[in-house]
């Protein structure tokens, strides 16, 4: 098994151990002890744990943001029929949420995830508010209602507090209500 491990394993652990244990246990020695294998099979893939990060970082970037607007604009096809900022709720709001709250105590404590960080929620207001602007809103609405979304989904995430999944779908039809009018 040790021989077959791709570094792609070890970003799935890393990102299976952030969402767990926080940032500090995403180093080498533990990751090893617990894949069962060497240390070094992560230095084989990994020039050291800096580079480790970063790949680490570009993975939850790709699986918390890129993955979720291509799967949005999958949905604006009229055809599928359905409403892309709905299912980008639906999505984000039902997402990795233990992920994002360790990426972000991450990023208070580290200036390369901090960057990554800036970067990805850049990505997202800027997507939300062009979501905005396709359903009709004017420029200056859908970018001050992208920032609410923005902020709305932030309070959730970080509370910890989940909802009942019928009691989270209603909180969303009123959040979809409140800004797409």
């Amino acid at each position: 098994m040790a021989d077959q491990l791709s570094a792609q394993d070890w970003v799935d652990q890393g990102l299976k151990t952030l969402a767990k244990s926080g940032f500090t246990a995403l180093k080498a020695e533990p990751l090893a002890k617990a894949m069962g294998v060497s240390r070094g099979s992560f230095y084989w893939h990994f020039a050291d744990i800096g580079a480790y990060h970063a790949a680490i970082l570009d993975r939850w970037r790709d699986v918390a943001t890129e993955q979720i607007i291509a799967s949005v604009q999958a949905a604006l096809d009229p055809d599928k029929g359905e409403d892309p900022l709905a299912m980008l709720l639906k999505l984000t709001f039902g997402g990795r949420l233990a992920l994002e709250r360790a990426v972000r105590s991450w990023a208070a404590n580290d200036p390369q995830a901090h960057d990554a960080v800036v970067a990805v929620d850049r990505r997202r207001l800027d997507y939300v508010e062009w979501l905005l602007k396709q359903a009709g809103l004017a420029e200056d609405v859908a970018r001050a209602r992208a920032q609410i979304l923005f902020w709305t989904f932030f309070g959730f995430a970080l509370s910890n507090q989940p909802l009942p999944p019928d009691r989270q779908q209603a909180v969303l039809d009123e959040l979809l209500q409140i800004v797409a009018r």
